[in-house]
């Protein structure tokens, strides 16, 4: 089994948000033809797309092609709509999360869609999780934090411990990454605050105490190889122990005691990165993710995985897809 844990969609030709939703400067779609368009916000190109985010023959294609068996697919961040008054984001979360249940049902079962929710509001949030659940979302994808407010906020903690009594696995993506001068080049916000982020938000599990309150059986995987955490995991763990006055917070214990409570992807893209991740966070900890359709993602999907010549048979066969299947709950 080769299972991709980390794709996006785009449906095509969302209603009005601001019509439906209410309020403005929603994301609207500019079609350009019958197979570009391009995500507007405002008057502001956001992010050309084409028939692999809401179309699902082409995506079984590229599936076939890379020999994937079956693809998460989940929201694209832009309409996480975290910034917005709850109500607003429950309508939003509601028009996109059964749209995506639409795309799945074209998927002839190789699809595993992952709903979004207004995290916001925490007690809404597990109102749209429980109804997605019952409708055939299998999990739910969430931004790693919402304004000032990381994964250790109470609020959020709440909603992930209602992940884990539902049994629902959750996927954390980077999102809303600081913009500026030095940042506006290059695409240096994907290329250095989407890892930042996602660092930043493991941190925050850990050191916040998340992991000491939610029940291990919370299933929770962090996007892009978990950014520079495993990189990094030293620093932390020297930090926490010479400087536990300031750097403890509510973690009980130090930071590497907790590397198998969550997972990662891989789309890290050389092996050597993989390595490192294997080594940090285990064989168990590390499954196949793509960031598919989207032009930083990897194709062939899985091709770090087939290139890593540290892995053997076993190791590979829990990358690309024994570990998700476990994640997923199957």
């Amino acid at each position: 089994m080769r299972v991709d844990v980390h794709t996006h969609l785009v449906p095509f030709g969302w209603p009005d948000l601001a019509a439906e939703c209410g309020g403005t400067g929603w994301p609207w779609l500019r079609v350009d033809s019958e197979r570009a368009a391009m995500i507007m916000v405002g008057s502001t190109e956001f992010r050309p797309i084409g028939p692999p985010a809401w179309d699902a023959p082409t995506r079984l294609e590229d599936m076939d092609a890379d020999g994937v068996d079956l693809q998460v697919i989940s929201p694209t961040p832009v309409f996480f709509s975290y910034d917005r008054p709850a109500s607003q984001a429950v309508k939003v979360a509601r028009i996109f999360n059964d749209l995506t249940l639409k795309l799945a049902a074209e998927g002839a079962g190789r699809f595993v869609p992952f709903c979004q929710v207004p995290l916001q509001d925490p007690d809404a949030a597990c109102v749209e999780l429980d109804r997605c659940l019952a409708n055939g979302h299998v999990g739910v994808e969430i931004g790693n934090h919402v304004g000032e407010r990381d994964l250790d906020d109470p609020g959020i903690v709440s909603f992930l411990q209602h992940c884990a009594a539902v049994g629902a696995p959750v996927f954390v993506h980077p999102w809303d990454m600081p913009a500026g001068p030095r940042l506006d080049r290059w695409m240096a916000r994907w290329l250095t605050g989407m890892p930042a982020e996602t660092h930043l938000s493991i941190v925050a599990m850990i050191l916040g105490g998340v992991f000491d309150a939610v029940p291990p059986s919370l299933r929770i995987c962090f996007a892009h190889g978990g950014g520079s955490f495993a990189f990094w995991l030293g620093r932390a763990e020297n930090a926490w122990h010479r400087r536990g006055d300031v750097v403890r917070g509510r973690s009980a214990q130090p930071p590497s005691h907790y590397v198998d409570r969550f997972s990662v992807d891989s789309v890290v893209f050389d092996p050597a990165a993989l390595r490192l991740l294997v080594e940090t966070l285990g064989e168990d900890r590390v499954m196949v993710g793509s960031d598919y359709p989207y032009p930083l993602g990897e194709r062939p999907v899985g091709a770090v995985v087939d290139r890593a010549g540290f892995l053997d048979e076993g190791q590979r066969a829990k990358l690309l897809g024994a570990n998700a299947l476990r994640f997923l709950g199957r």
